[in-house]
């Protein structure tokens, strides 16, 4: 079973396709990850201690925030993170995130469901503590779900 305070790094580390790996955005002092997969891709032991449904048909969406501090990777930075997700249909959906707090880490997760081919363009806008404007941006991210 992976330990808790690297499930974050295997969610933003997902080298298994280029649809899955890493992506980040710089906003001044704040780095956004980001990262959207299905969650079948989870093994079971990590799904069930976080609480995720494992399915083909589900997606999930992984939001971490890091404080830039000079000579290292970061310090994770709590955040109130709010998303939509728009299909080629122009069909709207709010996403709601759960913060995960562990030692040494702090995330954020969404999970909804997905249809085989379907593209979300996903709208996330990110406001680390402290700060009154949030940091918007968009990304899209298409679903295979059938394999």
């Amino acid at each position: 079973m992976i330990s808790k305070p690297y499930f974050i790094l295997l969610l933003l580390a997902l080298p298994i396709t280029s649809a899955y790996g890493e992506q980040f955005k710089d906003f001044g002092d704040y780095t956004i990850h980001y990262s959207a997969f299905t969650t079948d891709i989870l093994s079971p032991a990590v799904a069930k201690e976080y609480r995720i449904t494992r399915s083909k048909n589900r997606a999930m969406i992984n939001v971490s925030v890091l404080k830039k501090v000079m000579g290292t990777t970061g310090a994770p930075s709590r955040a109130v993170v709010a998303a939509t997700a728009t299909n080629l249909n122009k069909q709207l959906r709010e996403i709601e995130f759960r913060e995960v707090k562990e030692e040494g880490a702090i995330y954020y997760l969404a999970e909804l469901p997905v249809s085989n081919g379907e593209t979300l363009n996903i709208s996330l806008k990110v406001t680390p503590e402290g700060m009154t404007d949030p940091y918007m941006f968009s990304f899209q991210e298409q679903f295979v779900t059938d394999y």
